[in-house]
Protein backbone atom coordinates (compact mmCIF):
# COMPACT_ATOMS: atom_id res chain seq x y z
CA UNK A 1 0.00 0.00 0.00
CA UNK A 2 1.23 2.99 -0.38
CA UNK A 3 1.92 5.47 2.16
CA UNK A 4 -0.21 8.13 3.38
CA UNK A 5 0.91 11.49 4.85
CA UNK A 6 -0.07 12.18 8.73
CA UNK A 7 -3.16 14.11 8.19
CA UNK A 8 -3.66 14.43 4.85
CA UNK A 9 -5.59 12.78 2.23
CA UNK A 10 -2.88 13.41 -0.95
CA UNK A 11 -0.65 10.10 -0.28
CA UNK A 12 2.44 9.19 -1.22
CA UNK A 13 1.65 7.67 -4.73
CA UNK A 14 4.54 9.11 -7.12
CA UNK A 15 6.47 5.45 -7.34
CA UNK A 16 3.25 4.05 -7.97
CA UNK A 17 2.13 5.73 -11.08
CA UNK A 18 5.28 5.09 -12.40
CA UNK A 19 4.58 1.28 -11.88
CA UNK A 20 1.21 1.89 -13.36
CA UNK A 21 2.48 4.20 -16.64
CA UNK A 22 4.62 0.96 -17.40
CA UNK A 23 2.27 -1.62 -16.95
CA UNK A 24 0.50 -2.64 -20.10
CA UNK A 25 -3.68 -3.70 -19.72
CA UNK A 26 -3.98 -6.20 -17.68
CA UNK A 27 -5.42 -8.12 -13.82
CA UNK A 28 -1.48 -6.17 -12.84
CA UNK A 29 -2.56 -2.91 -14.03
CA UNK A 30 -5.84 -3.32 -12.66
CA UNK A 31 -4.24 -4.09 -9.57
CA UNK A 32 -2.75 -1.14 -9.41
CA UNK A 33 -5.56 1.26 -10.42
CA UNK A 34 -7.68 -0.15 -7.35
CA UNK A 35 -4.92 0.37 -5.16
CA UNK A 36 -4.24 4.06 -6.36
CA UNK A 37 -8.17 4.96 -5.92
CA UNK A 38 -8.40 3.36 -2.69
CA UNK A 39 -5.46 5.81 -1.44
CA UNK A 40 -6.93 8.69 -3.07
CA UNK A 41 -10.55 7.73 -1.90
CA UNK A 42 -10.17 9.95 1.08
CA UNK A 43 -9.50 13.51 -1.22
CA UNK A 44 -12.44 12.41 -4.01
CA UNK A 45 -15.06 12.35 -1.07
CA UNK A 46 -13.42 15.43 0.61
CA UNK A 47 -14.61 17.39 -3.07
CA UNK A 48 -17.60 16.07 -2.88
CA UNK A 49 -18.51 17.21 0.11
CA UNK A 50 -18.19 20.94 -1.14
CA UNK A 51 -21.17 20.11 -3.12
CA UNK A 52 -23.65 18.87 -0.44
CA UNK A 53 -26.92 20.36 0.30
CA UNK A 54 -27.21 21.20 -3.16
CA UNK A 55 -30.63 18.86 -3.28
CA UNK A 56 -28.26 15.51 -3.79
CA UNK A 57 -27.82 13.15 -1.74
CA UNK A 58 -24.36 12.80 -0.16
CA UNK A 59 -23.65 9.24 -0.88
CA UNK A 60 -24.13 9.74 -4.72
CA UNK A 61 -22.21 13.18 -5.15
CA UNK A 62 -19.46 10.52 -3.24
CA UNK A 63 -20.13 7.46 -6.21
CA UNK A 64 -19.49 10.80 -9.09
CA UNK A 65 -16.39 11.93 -7.40
CA UNK A 66 -15.21 7.87 -6.98
CA UNK A 67 -15.98 7.40 -10.84
CA UNK A 68 -14.34 10.56 -11.35
CA UNK A 69 -11.00 9.57 -9.50
CA UNK A 70 -10.91 6.29 -11.53
CA UNK A 71 -11.01 8.18 -14.46
CA UNK A 72 -8.12 10.92 -13.41
CA UNK A 73 -6.08 8.03 -12.18
CA UNK A 74 -6.36 6.27 -15.52
CA UNK A 75 -5.70 9.28 -17.80
CA UNK A 76 -2.84 10.38 -15.47
CA UNK A 77 0.65 10.67 -16.67
CA UNK A 78 3.08 11.09 -14.43
CA UNK A 79 5.94 13.12 -16.50
CA UNK A 80 2.70 15.85 -16.04
CA UNK A 81 3.28 16.57 -12.55
CA UNK A 82 2.12 15.84 -9.38
CA UNK A 83 -1.58 13.74 -9.48
CA UNK A 84 -3.50 16.28 -7.05
CA UNK A 85 -3.27 18.97 -9.51
CA UNK A 86 -4.77 16.74 -12.12
CA UNK A 87 -7.08 14.84 -10.33
CA UNK A 88 -8.62 17.58 -8.07
CA UNK A 89 -10.42 19.50 -11.60
CA UNK A 90 -11.22 16.04 -12.85
CA UNK A 91 -13.03 14.85 -9.88
CA UNK A 92 -14.68 18.39 -9.78
CA UNK A 93 -15.26 18.64 -13.02
CA UNK A 94 -17.51 15.17 -13.06
CA UNK A 95 -19.61 16.74 -10.06
CA UNK A 96 -20.29 19.74 -12.03
CA UNK A 97 -21.22 17.83 -14.73
CA UNK A 98 -23.64 15.48 -12.40
CA UNK A 99 -25.55 18.14 -11.39
CA UNK A 100 -25.84 19.87 -14.91
CA UNK A 101 -26.76 16.36 -16.54
CA UNK A 102 -29.23 14.98 -13.14
CA UNK A 103 -29.54 17.71 -11.14
CA UNK A 104 -32.94 18.86 -12.90
CA UNK A 105 -36.28 18.17 -12.48
CA UNK A 106 -37.18 19.06 -15.75
CA UNK A 107 -35.22 17.98 -18.35
CA UNK A 108 -34.42 20.83 -21.20
CA UNK A 109 -31.79 20.70 -23.39
CA UNK A 110 -28.00 21.75 -22.96
CA UNK A 111 -28.02 24.40 -24.82
CA UNK A 112 -30.84 25.63 -22.68
CA UNK A 113 -29.30 25.01 -19.58
CA UNK A 114 -26.08 27.05 -20.45
CA UNK A 115 -28.43 29.84 -21.14
CA UNK A 116 -29.89 29.23 -17.86
CA UNK A 117 -26.27 29.87 -16.23
CA UNK A 118 -25.59 33.05 -18.37
CA UNK A 119 -28.96 34.73 -17.80
CA UNK A 120 -29.02 34.09 -13.78
CA UNK A 121 -25.12 35.39 -13.88
CA UNK A 122 -26.10 38.57 -15.82
CA UNK A 123 -28.89 38.95 -13.95
CA UNK A 124 -27.07 38.34 -10.23
CA UNK A 125 -23.96 41.11 -11.81
CA UNK A 126 -27.13 43.71 -12.19
CA UNK A 127 -28.39 42.81 -9.19
CA UNK A 128 -25.61 43.51 -6.97
CA UNK A 129 -24.33 46.86 -8.88
CA UNK A 130 -24.13 49.58 -6.64
CA UNK A 131 -27.46 51.93 -6.52
CA UNK A 132 -29.37 49.21 -8.12
CA UNK A 133 -33.23 49.44 -6.68
CA UNK A 134 -34.99 47.52 -9.38
CA UNK A 135 -35.31 44.17 -11.24
CA UNK A 136 -33.18 43.88 -13.87
CA UNK A 137 -34.87 44.34 -17.50
CA UNK A 138 -35.01 41.43 -20.04
CA UNK A 139 -33.19 44.27 -22.54
CA UNK A 140 -30.45 44.90 -20.08
CA UNK A 141 -30.02 41.16 -18.97
CA UNK A 142 -29.62 40.52 -23.28
CA UNK A 143 -27.04 43.41 -22.89
CA UNK A 144 -25.11 41.97 -19.64
CA UNK A 145 -25.21 38.06 -21.01
CA UNK A 146 -24.54 38.97 -24.86
CA UNK A 147 -27.75 37.26 -25.79
CA UNK A 148 -30.64 38.09 -27.64
CA UNK A 149 -34.06 38.27 -25.98
CA UNK A 150 -35.38 35.17 -26.90
CA UNK A 151 -32.25 33.49 -25.80
CA UNK A 152 -32.81 35.29 -22.28
CA UNK A 153 -36.31 34.31 -22.56
CA UNK A 154 -35.13 30.97 -22.91
CA UNK A 155 -32.66 30.90 -20.32
CA UNK A 156 -35.26 32.24 -17.75
CA UNK A 157 -37.65 29.68 -18.27
CA UNK A 158 -35.45 26.82 -17.63
CA UNK A 159 -34.60 28.81 -14.22
CA UNK A 160 -37.94 27.61 -13.11
CA UNK A 161 -37.13 23.89 -14.89
CA UNK A 162 -34.46 22.99 -11.96
CA UNK A 163 -36.94 22.51 -9.25
CA UNK A 164 -40.02 21.31 -10.22
CA UNK A 165 -43.80 22.49 -8.64
CA UNK A 166 -45.23 20.04 -6.37
CA UNK A 167 -48.83 19.27 -7.56
CA UNK A 168 -50.10 19.86 -3.77
CA UNK A 169 -48.92 23.55 -4.27
CA UNK A 170 -51.63 26.19 -3.81
CA UNK A 171 -51.58 28.56 -6.95
CA UNK A 172 -50.55 31.99 -6.37
CA UNK A 173 -53.84 34.30 -5.91
CA UNK A 174 -56.07 31.39 -4.45
CA UNK A 175 -57.51 31.78 -1.43
CA UNK A 176 -59.49 28.75 -1.14
CA UNK A 177 -56.55 26.44 -0.98
CA UNK A 178 -57.16 26.18 -5.30
CA UNK A 179 -53.54 23.17 -5.84
CA UNK A 180 -52.55 22.86 -9.08
CA UNK A 181 -53.69 19.35 -8.71
CA UNK A 182 -57.00 20.94 -8.92
CA UNK A 183 -56.50 22.04 -12.81
CA UNK A 184 -55.51 18.48 -14.45
CA UNK A 185 -58.17 16.85 -16.03
CA UNK A 186 -59.07 13.00 -15.21
CA UNK A 187 -60.08 9.97 -17.59
CA UNK A 188 -63.77 9.80 -17.89
CA UNK A 189 -65.48 6.11 -17.93
CA UNK A 190 -68.47 7.47 -20.32
CA UNK A 191 -66.13 8.68 -23.10
CA UNK A 192 -65.66 4.72 -23.87
CA UNK A 193 -69.45 3.66 -22.83
CA UNK A 194 -69.92 6.83 -26.04
CA UNK A 195 -67.83 5.33 -28.27
CA UNK A 196 -69.36 1.68 -27.75
CA UNK A 197 -72.07 2.97 -28.95
CA UNK A 198 -71.72 4.61 -31.92
CA UNK A 199 -69.42 1.24 -32.71
CA UNK A 200 -72.44 -0.64 -32.37
CA UNK A 201 -75.14 1.57 -33.83
CA UNK A 202 -74.81 0.43 -37.76
CA UNK A 203 -74.42 -3.48 -36.64
CA UNK A 204 -77.59 -2.99 -34.59
CA UNK A 205 -79.24 -1.41 -37.50
CA UNK A 206 -78.47 -4.54 -39.89
CA UNK A 207 -80.81 -6.87 -36.97
CA UNK A 208 -83.97 -7.80 -38.24
CA UNK A 209 -86.51 -5.94 -35.77
CA UNK A 210 -87.01 -8.95 -33.29
CA UNK A 211 -83.38 -9.37 -32.45
CA UNK A 212 -83.05 -5.86 -31.70
CA UNK A 213 -86.01 -5.82 -29.50
CA UNK A 214 -84.59 -8.74 -27.38
CA UNK A 215 -81.16 -6.60 -27.26
CA UNK A 216 -82.67 -3.94 -26.33
CA UNK A 217 -84.92 -6.24 -23.58
CA UNK A 218 -82.24 -7.14 -22.48
CA UNK A 219 -79.41 -4.52 -21.89
CA UNK A 220 -81.12 -1.53 -21.21
CA UNK A 221 -84.29 -2.72 -20.08
CA UNK A 222 -82.40 -5.31 -18.08
CA UNK A 223 -85.11 -7.91 -18.38
CA UNK A 224 -84.26 -11.54 -17.45
CA UNK A 225 -84.36 -14.48 -20.52
CA UNK A 226 -87.08 -15.82 -18.92
CA UNK A 227 -89.43 -12.92 -19.24
CA UNK A 228 -87.72 -12.03 -22.42
CA UNK A 229 -88.86 -15.63 -23.75
CA UNK A 230 -92.28 -15.03 -22.38
CA UNK A 231 -92.64 -11.63 -24.24
CA UNK A 232 -91.61 -12.56 -27.70
CA UNK A 233 -93.32 -16.04 -27.35
CA UNK A 234 -90.39 -18.72 -27.25
CA UNK A 235 -88.11 -20.88 -25.44
CA UNK A 236 -85.41 -19.36 -22.92
CA UNK A 237 -82.46 -21.21 -24.78
CA UNK A 238 -83.74 -19.91 -27.96
CA UNK A 239 -83.31 -16.74 -26.54
CA UNK A 240 -80.28 -17.09 -25.12
CA UNK A 241 -78.71 -18.41 -28.85
CA UNK A 242 -80.43 -15.60 -30.06
CA UNK A 243 -78.42 -12.72 -27.96
CA UNK A 244 -75.31 -14.80 -28.40
CA UNK A 245 -75.34 -14.64 -32.43
CA UNK A 246 -76.86 -10.87 -32.50
CA UNK A 247 -74.24 -9.88 -29.77
CA UNK A 248 -71.54 -11.41 -32.54
CA UNK A 249 -72.97 -10.07 -35.37
CA UNK A 250 -72.80 -6.63 -33.74
CA UNK A 251 -69.33 -7.16 -32.71
CA UNK A 252 -67.83 -8.54 -36.20
CA UNK A 253 -69.89 -5.31 -37.67
CA UNK A 254 -67.71 -2.72 -35.31
CA UNK A 255 -65.26 -4.44 -36.32
CA UNK A 256 -65.25 -5.13 -39.91
CA UNK A 257 -65.79 -0.90 -39.97
CA UNK A 258 -62.48 -0.15 -37.92
CA UNK A 259 -60.98 -2.30 -40.64
CA UNK A 260 -62.36 0.01 -43.40
CA UNK A 261 -61.49 3.08 -41.51
CA UNK A 262 -58.00 1.74 -40.95
CA UNK A 263 -56.82 -0.20 -43.19
CA UNK A 264 -53.42 -1.85 -42.29
CA UNK A 265 -50.48 -0.44 -44.45
CA UNK A 266 -49.17 -2.67 -46.94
Amino acid sequence: MPNRHAHDDAPDTAQTFLYLAATPEGPERDVLVEELVEAWLPMAHRLALRFRNKGESLDDLKQVAALGLVKAVERFEPERGAFESYAVPTITGELRRHFRDHGWDVRVPRRVQDLRNKVRAARRELIDQPGHTSEPTMEDVATRAGLSLDEVRDGMEAMDSYTSLSLDAELGGSADGFSLSDTLGKAEPAYDLITDREAAKEGLRALPERERKILYMRYFEDMTQARIAEEVGCSQMHVSRLITRSCTQVREHALQEGADAYPQAA
